[in-house]
């Protein structure tokens, strides 16, 4: 078994889902979705989908995947419930520690762990297991061995088609540090779709330098059915509904043993060709470099004849379709169609266009009908039984409902078998199609038209119900928000690259490749000695972290899959800003369950003391992490690279910001933001002093470390994000 996830950003992308064959989909509602940016939905809205799905037997998934400060907590949780009330298949959560909290009050609520989250390896999986999770959202980095594996033992959801993030999934803060919008509040004003420049040769003119093209693994979905995904998930919940009826329709034919239509789907919305994304290898499309948005498909080229612009094709294309011309692989301008023309047809366009321009298709008006009037509909049979002096009774499906008035014997003109079948064949709004069997009329029975048509509306709303009524009952009471022992914390800690001559209480070593001479780089370093673990391991990764792991006092990791790593290993855990604590249950649980934490770098001073417990450290000098980018930003032009352990990426605004090249089994990348972190406060504090000599700076005052950090920035320790 498996299914189709399809998305629905408002109610007609929903009904599009459902009429062109997913099996579930998922929607937001207008609080706590990290797409606030779609219409989503409201309560009655919900309830109305839900039922409608219902009658299919398409499931609906609610995302409520934000992160939640801790003055929210509360609604939070009642929104939860309210949702699942409301007949909801599975809520969809990123904070893993209010997931905990809500299954241990509410365990009959069906809990999804978000791709936010980033579980990529079999610890996060197993962390989600143990906190309540039935099913796992995979981040969309994950790798092909270790979809397998979590999939052998945990329900698994993979993206097979639609946007990637620049980003590992949950890790970016480069919309809220750059703009004051953050993704992980769903706000996100993608930065990454910007036009940037980097210092390396090929590299240096602006360009879509971090932005993907979307992905598509096509034929690919067999390989992750076979090993053992059980849920296919399309991205999209900002995207129209005929590319949702699109990509429905491509993945049910491709499982259904056919080719599938990638052209409606290139037709509907394309980013760059597609890729087949990370979890099948990097390839030469992954990033969309040259063209940003909807590409759409390929149709031909332009000739100009006679001042006018000509497509020869021998495809056929009308009023209302829309084109994107591009030149030497850049955007040249839009055009429309405008007439028909012998072996081709001629565009309309407010730009100058050349001779060779090549003309793709963005908006194919009739596929859009055509993909809009796929209609699904039940199929009931109608037996019924009128008898003078009984009740009338109606079977939907074997489904009995009964009138309330028996039917006494007519003067004139009985009821008919033709007046009941020509009555149930009105179904109104209901999509059905109806067949009948056994229509009985004993005797002389009398009922008029309008008490025949209630009796009918009647039936129907019964037969609804007892297919579609979903709402749940949950018991009273809500968990309790967790109180945190407060705590004063005056230790310093500080990640770097190299820990000789620096001066912390915790030194967090971060390795530029893993083959280092560990033992030198923490040679004389005599405070607490950490082991910094990327936010992504594969499997394989890990194994060799591991080995590391062993000339450390603990570890330290942005993933919330070390908090299963640590046990394994037995060692203390310090927990990095990548958990976005933002809350109690999460604090509370951490200062319970690792020796140290990090409080999320997107709180302000004032919103994080209340999380403040003696093991808890707040980010306040150095520089601010905003990106993991798991992927090669030079395309994997591995000959030519110059294999930099800094690189400078650069917007159009003049904005510099700083690109760090490490290498586990493969290069990765971290992206910092344009500038420092320069805050001195009263709670626990660590410095990311990754870019900088650390020895020298944790020894200077600090006026020293300011002068030698800038630009500098207060971040959002004096400026709450919404």
């Amino acid at each position: 078994m498996c299914e189709i996830l399809a998305p629905a950003g408002d109610k007609n992308s929903a009904i599009a889902a459902i009429n062109s064959g997913a099996d579930a989909i998922y929607l937001g509602m207008k609080q706590f979705s990290a797409r606030s940016s779609a219409e989503n939905f409201g309560y009655d809205e919900l309830k109305e989908i839900v039922r409608y799905a219902a009658l299919f037997g398409v499931k609906v998934h609610v995302a409520m995947n934000t992160l939640v400060k801790q003055d929210e907590a509360d609604r939070f949780i009642r929104e939860v419930g309210r949702v699942w009330e409301c007949g909801a298949d599975a809520v969809i959560i990123q904070d893993i520690f209010i997931g905990r909290a809500i299954h241990e009050r509410y365990p009959q609520i069906v809990l999804h762990l978000s791709t936010q989250a980033g579980t990529c390896n079999e610890y996060g999986a197993r962390l989600a297991a143990r906190f309540g999770f039935s099913r796992v959202i995979l981040a969309r980095e994950t790798s092909f061995e270790d979809i397998k594996k979590i999939a052998s033992f945990m329900e698994t959801e993979v993206f097979v088609q639609g946007a990637l993030c620049t980003c590992f999934s949950g890790q970016c803060y480069l919309s809220s540090f750059a703009g004051g919008n953050s993704g992980n509040r769903g706000r996100c004003k993608q930065p990454c779709r910007k036009q940037y420049s980097i210092d390396r040769a090929g590299f240096d003119s602006p360009a879509y330098r971090i932005s993907p093209s979307d992905l598509c693994v096509g034929e690919d979905i067999l390989k992750l059915k076979q090993a053992g995904v059980y849920s296919f998930k399309i991205e999209g919940r900002m995207r129209r509904p005929e590319y949702v009826a699109a990509a429905v329709g491509h993945y049910r034919s491709i499982l259904g043993g056919g080719s599938g239509d990638i052209s409606a789907l290139r037709r509907t919305y394309n980013r760059g060709n597609y890729t087949r994304g990370l979890a099948f290898g990097q390839d030469k499309t992954f990033l969309s470099s040259a063209v940003q948005g909807h590409l759409g498909e390929y149709v031909g080229t332009v000739q100009v004849v006679g001042g006018r612009y000509f497509c020869r094709t021998v495809q056929r294309f009308g009023k209302g379709d829309c084109f994107k011309i591009l030149r030497s692989g850049s955007e040249a301008g839009g055009a429309v169609y405008d007439c028909d023309g012998k072996g081709g047809f001629y565009l309309a366009c407010s730009a100058r266009l050349k001779n060779g321009d090549k003309v793709f298709i963005t908006t194919d008006a009739a596929l859009n009908e055509r993909l809009l009037s796929q209609k699904r509909s039940l199929n009931i049979r109608v037996d019924a039984c009128f008898k003078e002096g009984d009740v009338p009774r109606i079977w939907l499906n074997g489904l009995l409902y009964e009138g309330t008035e028996a039917l006494c014997a007519a003067e004139n003109h009985p009821l008919s078998r033709e007046d009941v079948i020509a009555c149930f064949k009105k179904t109104d709004k209901l999509p059905a199609e109806v067949a009948f069997g056994e229509v009985e009329i004993a005797g002389r029975p009398y009922m008029g038209m309008a008490k025949l048509n209630a009796l009918r509306r009647g039936a129907y709303d019964a037969f609804v119900s007892s297919v579609a009524d979903k709402r749940h009952a949950l018991p009273e009471g809500e968990p309790e928000i967790p109180q945190l022992k407060m705590g004063v914390n005056n230790k310093t800690a500080v990640i770097c690259t190299d820990l000789r001559g620096v001066k912390a209480d915790i030194g967090i070593l971060k390795l530029d490749d893993l083959s280092c001479d560990v033992e030198a780089l923490t040679r004389s370093f005599n405070g607490e000695k950490f082991l910094f673990m990327p936010s992504f391991l594969t499997g394989d990764e890990v194994c060799r972290f591991k080995k590391i792991a062993a000339y450390f006092d603990g570890i330290y990791s942005d993933g919330v899959y070390a908090m299963e790593l640590s046990r394994e290993l037995k060692k203390p855990l310090f927990a990095g800003t990548g958990f976005n604590v933002s809350n109690t249950f999460s604090a509370s649980y951490l200062a319970e369950n690792a020796k140290y934490f990090c409080i999320s770098k997107e709180l302000s001073l004032n919103e994080a003391r209340p999380l403040c417990a003696d093991n808890a450290f707040i980010l306040c000098m150095g520089g601010i992490k905003v990106m993991d980018l798991l992927y090669c930003p030079f395309g994997m032009t591995c000959s030519s690279c110059d294999r930099r352990r800094l690189y400078t990426v650069t917007d159009l605004s003049g904005r510099k910001f700083p690109l760090r090249r490490y290498k586990t089994s493969a290069c990765r990348f971290e992206l910092y933001n344009c500038a420092n972190l320069c805050l001195r406060q009263d709670f626990g504090a660590i410095a990311d002093y990754t870019l900088c000599d650390a020895a020298s700076l944790t020894h200077m005052d600090e006026e020293d470390v300011k002068r030698e950090l800038m630009p500098v920035t207060r971040g959002h320790l004096t400026s709450p994000i919404l």
